[in-house]
């Protein structure tokens, strides 16, 4: 019904709308220009120098509810700690992202043009917790901010595992999943809305990197690119075998490690091809940071 209402309010206003082009033409019509000034408050001044003039990042923090699923009870973040976040996403993201070769070009490129910030953590019906979102590669939305903390490791992980998987996702939605990336382990994904029910344990043993990388493929990339970027044990957990393996659960691991490996190769070769840039390379600027 909203859909017909609205051709037919199309159709009566067609007539008078042509006849007011009509008398435009032959009028000298001055359109006021609106003048805006400036904000000379400090967060706006610092968002303005570090996120919107190089990047054009607009950085949402007073709370919008078209930001967040109507459905979610949320907090907006502490004035106090918006700063504190800003500063802590330009050394744990834009900084190794920008200082690798072809890195600048790809994130100005690609980086999406909003990012909020909820304060609170927002849960969904079943319990589980979103820590963020990537929509459609144009906005990153992160929770928590409110808990600031980078001396404490499970903030700062739960942190660099959400922006660096976020961030993850806008490869995959501009250059699709690497060739075979599906077929690498099929076998090994949940049912729908079942990931939350396997142990990290069992997680591996599929060849996954955390429970959540079983819930669908384009999850299994980003959550691999995260744990690659900043899991500072990525490679013993992970990549490397276990020597000496005695116990079924070992040999397991094994296999699920293999099959990581490869997911692992056709991720640093897909990021190569499409946008130059070597994920090692961030990596290790990451974990330089993580060791200071």
């Amino acid at each position: 019904m909203k859909h017909i209402i609205t051709k037919i309010s199309s159709l009566l206003l067609a007539g008078p709308l042509l006849l007011m082009v009509a008398c435009y033409q032959s009028d000298d019509v001055t359109i006021p220009q609106r003048e805006t000034t400036p904000s000379t408050d400090e967060l706006d001044v610092y968002i303005q120098q570090n996120f919107v003039k190089p990047y054009s990042i607009a950085v949402r923090y007073a709370y919008v509810d078209r930001y967040v699923d109507p459905s979610k009870r949320v907090t907006p973040p502490d004035r106090d700690n918006v700063i504190p976040m800003l500063k802590f996403l330009e050394s744990y993201w834009i900084e190794p992202f920008v200082s690798v070769p072809n890195g600048s070009k790809f994130f100005k490129r690609y980086v999406p043009s909003e990012v909020v910030f909820i304060g609170s953590t927002i849960y969904n019906a079943d319990g589980t917790e979103i820590l963020g979102t990537a929509d459609a590669g144009a906005r990153i939305t992160l929770s928590r901010v409110n808990y600031i903390d980078t001396l404490d490791q499970q903030w700062l992980f739960l942190q660099l595992g959400t922006i660096y998987h976020e961030f993850a996702h806008v490869m995959h939605q501009n250059f699709k999943l690497p060739p075979n990336f599906q077929s690498i382990s099929p076998q090994g994904y949940s049912s729908s809305g079942s990931w939350f029910v396997l142990s990290d344990e069992e997680a591996l043993q599929r060849g996954f990197v955390s429970p959540y990388a079983t819930s669908a493929f384009n999850e299994d990339f980003a959550e691999t690119v995260a744990f690659m970027l900043y899991y500072p044990n990525f490679y013993e957990r992970y990549y490397d075998d276990e020597a000496n393996c005695a116990t079924a659960d070992c040999f397991a691991r094994n296999e699920g490690r293999a099959l990581i490996r490869q997911k692992y190769n056709a991720i640093l070769a897909h990021y190569k091809q499409y946008t130059g840039v070597d994920l090692l390379e961030i990596r290790a600027l990451v974990q330089e940071k993580l060791s200071e």
